[in-house]
C-alpha cells in the first residue's frame, strides 16, 4: 500500500513539479510586494507633512494637463499625514473610424452573448485588459507629482502574471489551476507516506539531522514538508478560486448564498454642476471620521454616484473595506455596502485572499507564507534527488543479489564423484 501512495506522490510530482516551483517562487516574491515597494521607493510613498493640503481636484486637473490623454478616475487619501496622495488614471479611449467602431460593436455583442444579457458579460481579469493600473503619486501639500507608476510595466506584475497564468493567458491559467490541484494531492500523499507511527519516529520527522548530504536532502524534504504542508495546502486551496469559476461558484453553493451585490444607487439629475472630489471626501470623512484611507471613485457618467471605499482603523482583514455612495450633485448619502452586511458566501470568499498571501496572520503570517513558498520551490528538487537515490539503492541491491546468486551457482561440488554415461 505504501508503494501505491509513493508512486502517486512521485508521478504527480514529476507531472507538475516545474509549474509548482514557478508558482511557489513567484508567490514568495509577491508576499511582501507592498513592503518591498515602499522600501525600494520610499520617496514615492512618504512626504514631509506641511501646514495645508492642496485641493485634490486641482492636483487632478494639473496632472491631466501635464500627462496628455488621461482621465483621473479615483483619489486615495491616507489619514497618515506622511503618506502621499495617490491619483489613479486611465487613458482616454477614442473611437477611430468605422473599423474601430465595428470592433467595439462586435466586442459588445460577444460580451452580451457570453453573459446571457446586457451587462452580464465576463469581467476582464486583472492584468489582461480592462484596467490600466496607472497611478500618480502626488505631494498632498505642494501638488508636485512625485512619480508616475504603471503596475503593468513593473517587475511585480511580471511575477503576478507568471504566478497566475504563466504569461500564457487562459491556457496558462488552466495549467496553473490543474497543477495547483495536483499539488494538493501531492501534499496529502506526502503526509500519508511520512506520517510517523511512533513518538520516536515523530521526533525524527521534526528534527533536521546534519549527517551527510543524503540525510540532509532527506530531512529537507520530509522535515520541512511536515512543518509547511498545512500552510501550503491552505495557500494552494484558496488559490483555486482564481483558477476555476466552478470552484468560486462552489463557495456560494456550499454556503447557500448568491454571488450578487445590489446595484449601486444613481444620482438624481440636477441643473447644478457635479461636486468635486474634495467636497465628497469631506462628507465621507464626516460620515466615517477614523479610517486608514479613503478612496474616492469618480462617477463614470452623469447619473452615477460617487463611490467611496473606506478602510476602517481595525479591519477584520485587508479586504474588509466598506463602501459609501454619495449623490454627485448634492453629496447626499444614497446607500452603503458594508463588510458586515455581506452574506456568508461573500465573507468566506473575501477571506480567501488574506489566507492566500498570509496577511490574515499579520506580519507573522506573511513571514510564514514566504518561508512556506520558498520550501515549496525546493520540494520538487529534493524529491527528485530522493527518487534518484532510491533508484540507485535498489539497483545496487539487485546487483548484489544477482552477484550472490551467481556465486552460489559457481561453487564446485565437493566430495561427489563425477558420473560418466557411456
Amino acid at each position: 500500500m505504501k508503494n501505491f501512495w509513493r508512486n502517486i506522490h512521485l508521478y504527480l510530482s514529476l507531472a507538475a513539479g516545474i509549474v509548482i516551483m514557478i508558482v511557489c517562487f513567484t508567490g514568495a516574491t509577491l508576499v511582501f510586494e507592498k513592503e518591498l515597494q515602499m522600501y525600494i521607493y520610499p520617496e514615492r510613498y512618504t512626504v514631509a507633512p506641511g501646514e495645508k493640503r492642496v485641493s485634490i481636484d486641482d492636483a487632478a486637473t494639473a496632472l491631466q494637463k501635464n500627462v496628455k490623454g488621461i482621465s483621473v478616475t479615483s483619489a486615495k487619501v491616507y489619514s497618515d499625514p506622511t503618506r502621499s496622495l495617490e491619483l489613479s488614471y486611465s487613458e482616454e479611449k477614442k473611437e477611430k473610424g468605422n473599423r474601430d467602431g465595428q470592433k467595439k460593436r462586435e466586442d459588445k455583442k460577444s460580451s452580451e452573448k457570453e453573459g446571457g444579457k446586457k451587462g452580464e458579460g465576463k469581467k476582464p481579469e486583472a492584468g489582461k485588459g480592462g484596467g490600466g493600473g496607472s497611478q500618480a503619486f502626488v505631494n498632498p501639500y505642494t501638488g508636485e507629482v512625485i512619480s508616475l507608476y504603471t503596475h503593468r510595466n513593473s517587475f511585480f506584475f511580471t511575477m503576478f502574471s507568471l504566478h497566475r497564468w504563466l504569461l500564457a493567458g487562459d491556457v496558462g491559467k488552466l495549467i496553473v489551476g490543474i497543477s495547483t490541484s495536483i499539488f494538493l494531492f501531492i501534499l496529502i500523499t506526502g503526509i500519508i507516506l511520512w506520517w510517523p507511527k511512533t513518538k520516536a519516529k515523530l521526533k525524527q520527522h521534526l528534527t533536521l539531522k546534519w549527517a551527510g548530504w543524503k540525510r540532509i536532502n532527506h530531512d529537507l524534504h520530509v522535515v520541512i514538508g511536515f512543518y509547511t504542508a498545512i500552510f501550503l495546502f491552505a495557500f494552494a486551496f484558496t488559490g483555486l478560486a482564481w483558477s476555476f469559476e466552478w470552484f468560486n461558484n462552489g463557495i456560494y453553493w456550499i454556503t447557500g448564498t448568491e454571488n450578487k451585490r445590489p446595484e449601486p444607487p444613481i444620482s438624481v439629475a440636477a441643473s447644478t454642476a457635479p461636486m468635486g472630489i474634495d467636497q465628497i471626501l469631506e462628507i465621507a470623512q464626516h460620515q466615517v471620521p477614523n479610517a486608514v484611507f479613503y478612496t474616492v471613485n469618480k462617477p463614470k457618467d452623469s447619473t452615477a454616484a460617487y463611490a467611496v471605499t473606506v478602510m476602517p482603523i481595525d479591519p477584520v482583514h485587508e479586504k474588509a473595506s466598506d463602501q459609501y455612495f454619495f449623490d454627485q450633485y448634492t453629496g447626499k448619502l444614497l446607500g452603503t455596502a458594508l463588510y458586515k452586511d455581506r452574506n456568508l458566501g461573500q465573507r468566506v470568499r473575501g477571506i480567501f485572499y488574506p489566507i492566500h498571501v498570509g496577511s490574515i496572520g499579520g506580519t507573522a503570517g506573511r513571514i510564514i507564507a514566504f518561508l512556506a513558498c520558498i520550501a515549496g520551490v525546493t520540494f520538487p528538487i529534493t524529491g527528485t534527488i530522493l527518487w534518484i537515490n532510491r533508484l540507485s539503492k535498489e539497483k545496487k541491491k539487485k546487483n548484489k543479489k544477482a552477484a550472490k546468486k551467481q556465486s552460489s551457482i559457481d561453487v564446485p561440488l565437493i566430495g561427489k564423484k563425477e558420473i560418466t554415461v557411456s
